[in-house]
């Protein structure tokens, strides 16, 4: 039985789930996610708990009993609480600031980069070297805050560039320079 797919979803006051065949509809404070989910798992909703039972033991529905119960559960997450990750800007003169709806990086290049947010992503700057990208969809946000880091992904030698909050860089030695006396 799969341990993550046999745990229930709490649904928290104010979010209410709508199962009409494949499609799942979820309504919270934060918004609405809609998602189209496999028939095969069946999806019940009682009192303020989900749960997602499978079938058989086939290999097939193993593979989905997991996928199906997390993909509710970060609907369900998204719409109450919303999903946050922070990134860091480090370097000597890189920073980040908001104009309007879009961000302006300066990273070293010869001009700023402009960021337009994904629908439903909202980005802020915290200072000039935190930039936090919030939604109420995971994938989304996670795939925001993947399109800003890719911009200038952290350098293996000074550690310059755009990481997660957190993210611990390992930095490499560099040349060790000549040797002193040298030989010969």
């Amino acid at each position: 039985m799969s341990r993550v797919g046999k745990m229930p979803i709490t649904v928290p006051s104010g979010v209410t789930v709508d199962i009409k065949g494949e499609s799942v509809t979820v309504k919270g404070p934060k918004g609405e996610l809609s998602r189209s989910l496999t028939t095969e798992m069946l999806i019940n909703l009682e009192g303020n708990t989900l749960t997602v039972t499978r079938p058989s033991e086939s290999k097939k529905h193993r593979a989905f009993h997991g996928l199906t119960r997390s993909l509710l559960a970060n609907m369900v997450e998204g719409v109450s609480k919303g999903f946050e990750k922070t990134l860091e800007i480090v370097g000597v003169g890189y920073r980040a600031e908001k104009v309007g709806e879009k961000l302006v990086i300066r990273i070293g290049f010869s001009h700023p980069v402009e960021v337009t947010p994904l629908p439903g992503i909202t980005l802020s700057v915290e200072g000039n070297n935190r930039i936090k990208v919030n939604g109420i969809n995971k994938e989304d946000v996670g795939e925001m805050a993947a399109e800003i880091k890719a911009i200038r992904p952290p350098d293996a030698y000074k550690g310059k560039g755009i990481r997660y909050a957190g993210e611990v860089i390992h930095l490499k030695p560099g040349k060790a320079g000549k040797v002193v006396g040298g030989l010969g």
